[in-house]
């Protein structure tokens, strides 16, 4: 049994916590020093913060095929850095999800290499190739927590009306990342000023917002649960209003590169912040920003999407899309609050609470009863980040150099100590 004495909560208000058993036996302001059960370990948290693990629904890891990017083990150790006790991985592996025994490989690979929780997300489609949907069922008897065909949009109406019937049957969650890639084309960051300016070829908005009215026409049709993956620009925060404003069931979330970097940031050619979707206007940032502050974009995540050197080296045009996040997330995410532009805890009820109530997990609050998965944070404490010692085996960080501030001190999962700073 541990008791968490002198910490304050995401509301503001003071006091600790009891953690007895793998779950939280209770907590407010009357646990103290003095008050606490006879025989329990008492950690002095100094006036930490003490919140739910953040619930990251939105990460790469190469294992099994590209582990020289990422693995289960090295994945693990960046999220307990960053704060993140659950974290959802994406298919797109080789080979990619799509058996019911690559998710049982995936699930006993991770109970025996991480000390987080891993979910895995199962392709929508063989071969994520878009054509033939997969056997959702069997994959979900496996152990698949929702399905997704990563950042493959399935072109076909017709096939993703089948597929989110399929999955509405079996009460599976679609996340969808949706982009027409024949508006895309060859486009390497946002369609404007600053590509022109820059000379590199630009993606329209609609290119996400047409692929998305289409998905919200087909949740109509269908009734499927769907997750929009990244909504980026103020054409797709419309359509999601309209269709929570329908009472469908849809959510979606939006990267913490979205909300804390912009088009800007790209400078001379930056490729670790070539991402996709691309990074947005500064006023389009302001906009995702309060989108999350009002509860319209449901979840943060870090779009964790480790690549090599040598895809990364190279011209911006040819570069691979993507950045790594996991580790960086929680600090930078802090950026919003200390701006004043979002409180603690609609941050932090966008990062564990509201990921957790869509994936149907218990975690992701405090309450009686809830799985310990706690972390311990000093908000003032500040670091400069240096990419070759974070956890992530790649080190294309878009906040390489970046002055961040909020370190983890300690997490809990399952009430057992994973790590401690």
């Amino acid at each position: 049994m541990i008791a968490l004495v002198n910490g304050h909560f995401t509301d503001g208000s003071r006091g600790g916590m009891v953690l007895r058993g793998g779950r939280i036996a209770d907590f407010g302001p009357h646990i103290r020093n003095d008050s606490v059960p006879e025989g329990a370990q008492i950690i002095d948290c100094e006036g930490d913060l003490l919140s739910p693990g953040l619930l990251d629904m939105q990460a790469f890891v190469g294992e099994p095929g590209g582990e020289y990017r990422e693995t289960l083990a090295s994945v693990s150790r960046a999220a307990m850095f960053g704060g993140v006790t659950s974290l959802l991985t994406m298919p797109n592996t080789e080979p990619c999800v799509d058996d019911p025994a690559i998710v049982d490989y995936l699930r006993r690979r991770a109970g025996e290499k991480a000390d987080v929780r891993i979910y895995p997300a199962a392709a929508l489609t063989k071969g994520l190739a878009g054509q033939e949907i997969s056997e959702i069922g069997l994959l979900q008897e496996a152990g698949a927590l929702a399905f997704t065909d990563g950042k493959k949009s399935i072109e076909r109406a017709g096939i993703m009306r089948r597929t989110m019937t399929y999955a509405r049957d079996f009460d599976a969650l679609v996340l969808h990342f949706a982009q027409d890639e024949s508006l895309r084309g060859d486009g390497v960051m946002g369609e404007g000023e600053w590509a022109s300016r820059l000379g590199l070829t630009g993606i329209p908005w609609q290119a996400e917002t047409i692929m998305l009215e289409r998905d919200i026409r087909l949740v109509e049709l269908t009734g499927a649960r769907y997750h929009a993956m990244a909504v980026t620009n103020p054409l797709s925060l419309d359509v999601i209003r309209r269709a929570k404003q329908a009472g469908l069931p849809v959510t979606c979330g939006v990267s913490i590169n979205h909300l804390t970097l912009n088009e800007n940031d790209i400078g001379g050619y930056r490729t670790f912040l070539k991402v996709n979707p691309p990074l947005p206007t500064e006023d389009v940032r302001r906009e995702l920003v309060a989108a999350v502050a009002s509860g319209l974009i449901d979840v943060i995540v870090s779009d964790h999407y480790p690549q090599d050197v040598e895809t990364k080296r190279v011209p911006f045009a040819e570069a691979a899309f993507g950045a790594i996040g996991i580790e960086t997330m929680l600090s930078a995410a802090l950026r919003l609050v200390a701006s004043e532009d979002m409180s603690l805890s609609r941050l932090f009820e966008a990062m564990s609470a509201a990921p957790a109530k869509i994936l149907n997990l218990p975690q992701g609050r405090i309450a009686v009863g809830a799985p310990a998965d706690i972390i311990r944070v000093d908000l003032d404490a500040p670091y400069v980040v240096d990419a070759l010692k974070l956890q992530s085996r790649a080190k294309n960080s878009p906040f390489d150099a970046a002055r961040l501030q909020g370190i983890v001190k300690m997490v809990w999962v399952g009430g057992q100590l994973i790590h401690s700073v």
